[in-house]
């Protein structure tokens, strides 16, 4: 009989955490939000709005800190009421998150409007993304992050790709509906392989055309169709360095905006050292090179605007710690230094 009691008991405390869990009632009452249009439209009254221009954050620099302030409706209102727009403006926003006092959190791209005028009344700035994603606070890098993702995702999928007709999101912005077909239409998100690779010693590095000059980073690439994630390491690796890859363990995972949304899945990868020449894809890559322990720790302490030197040469600088490359290779580092 007491064990009885024990196993009711047990179930009892459990079914209570559940219930009054911060994290399980945000989540339920998101879904919520997300599946009832008229419950979502009451909260934006009371909702935190992020502003955005043509996919770009609103800041606030203060001191030495960029800040992502949240505006109320009223403030919206006000503000949309100064450029004579109307209240439809709100059916534009998009549901990206709540506080754990169920505050709900929208964001609303006001790319049609002046941004000059907006930035004067605001007493603040847009500013591009990446750039945004890596001065906030690093709390606030996955909200903009997904913001953005969820915008663009709404201002490209405006039509059915049956029919042809307009689609209609929801209020909450989780979805778009083709009233012609009944089609449902839900963002995607693509998979992303990023790859610390060593070869015991060393770990290898590399820079696209595109990277910010002197940045080095960590191979990525993104699946292919039928892949999964262990055959996507292996011939990324060997497509873009020419190496084998002979072991490989799964770190972390972030979502990355760039160039659309994206779900950054890092692992590190072995190579056999005496296999360990580099055959870069010039196509890929426009550097790739061994680094060593010291080279990496040094490279760690540098920062993009200490990288140049006098002789106007510049040293290797690594992504910032919001980035999970930047993971990956503090993880490479504590690995050989304990």
């Amino acid at each position: 009989m007491a064990a009885i009691y024990q196993a009711m008991y047990r179930r009892a405390s459990s079914l209570f955490c559940r219930l009054h869990s911060t994290y399980v009632r945000k989540m339920r009452y998101l879904n919520e939000l997300k599946e009832d249009d008229s419950l979502c439209r009451q909260a934006q009254a009371s909702g935190a709005f992020y502003l955005f221009h043509n996919f770009s954050p609103f800041l606030q620099k203060v001191g030495k800190k960029y800040l992502v302030p949240q505006f109320s409706a009223a403030e919206v209102k006000r503000l949309l009421e100064e450029f004579k727009e109307t209240e439809q403006w709100l059916e534009k926003t998009v549901l990206i998150g709540c506080s754990d006092e169920h505050v709900p959190h929208f964001a609303l791209d006001l790319g049609a409007l002046e941004k000059s005028v907006i930035e004067s009344e605001l007493q603040g700035s847009f500013t591009d993304l990446r750039k945004a994603l890596f001065v906030v606070d690093g709390k606030d890098s996955p909200l903009l992050a997904s913001a953005q993702s969820l915008l663009q995702w709404h201002d490209t999928h405006q039509y059915c790709s049956k029919t042809g007709q307009p689609t209609q999101k929801n209020v909450a912005g989780s979805k778009r509906v083709c009233h012609a077909s009944g089609t449902i239409y839900y963002p995607q998100t693509s998979p992303v392989v990023i790859i610390l690779v060593s070869d015991g010693s060393r770990c290898l590095l590399a820079r696209q055309p595109s990277f910010p000059q002197g940045m080095f980073s960590a191979l990525s690439g993104f699946c292919d169709v039928g892949e999964n994630v262990e055959e996507t390491v292996r011939r990324e690796v060997a497509e873009e360095v020419g190496l084998e890859v002979e072991s490989l363990w799964y770190s972390a995972s972030q979502h990355w905006p760039f160039p659309s949304s994206c779900l950054m899945i890092a692992c590190h990868a072995l190579v056999r050292a005496q296999q360990a020449e580099i055959n870069m894809n010039s196509q890929e890559l426009e550097e790739a090179h061994w680094f060593s322990l010291e080279e990496v720790m040094e490279g760690l302490k540098r920062e993009t605007r200490s990288s140049k030197q006098d002789d106007g040469s510049i040293l290797p600088w690594f992504p910032p710690k919001q980035a999970i490359a930047h993971q990956l290779i503090c993880e490479w580092v504590k690995q050989h230094t304990s």
